[in-house]
């Protein structure tokens, strides 16, 4: 069984999250600074092959009120474009509270403004990834 990839997609920038091989706990791995989205998707697509990922998951922004906006139709127009050049199985996970969750957590770390601002995105991708495959 591969690995799955989580991903907290913005407009600027990635934030990157990569299954255990067990499957049970998600490692933050990197904040990936946007380019163009040829090479965004290229760069994806060669991490899915190095690390052997079967799955993407993509958090969605998603309204409060559980509806779909601009940043979510966004997303998902980006998550689109990956499964189809990537070949991957994409899964959308609802993330509506996770950026909130993951500057808590650094706030509870004590960690400077700039320094949270560099991680905010690699930790939200933990908490997506993690609460799928906790779902499995």
């Amino acid at each position: 069984m591969g690995r799955v990839l989580g991903l907290d997609v913005g407009d600027i920038r990635i934030g990157v999250a990569l299954s255990d091989l067990l499957m049970i706990t998600a490692q933050g791995i990197e904040t990936y600074t946007r380019r163009d989205e040829q090479s965004d998707i290229q760069y994806f697509c060669e991490l899915m092959n190095q690390q052997d990922v079967e799955t993407l998951v993509v958090g969605l922004p998603k309204n409060m009120n559980g509806t779909i906006g601009e940043q979510a139709e966004k997303v998902q127009d980006f998550a689109e474009k990956l499964k189809t050049a990537c070949g991957r199985k994409l899964v959308y996970w609802d993330e509506r509270l996770t950026t909130k969750s993951a500057h808590r957590t650094l706030l509870e770390a004590d960690m400077s403004r700039r320094k949270r601002k560099a991680v905010v995105d690699k930790i939200a991708a933990v908490y997506i990834l993690q609460g799928y495959m906790d779902s499995l």
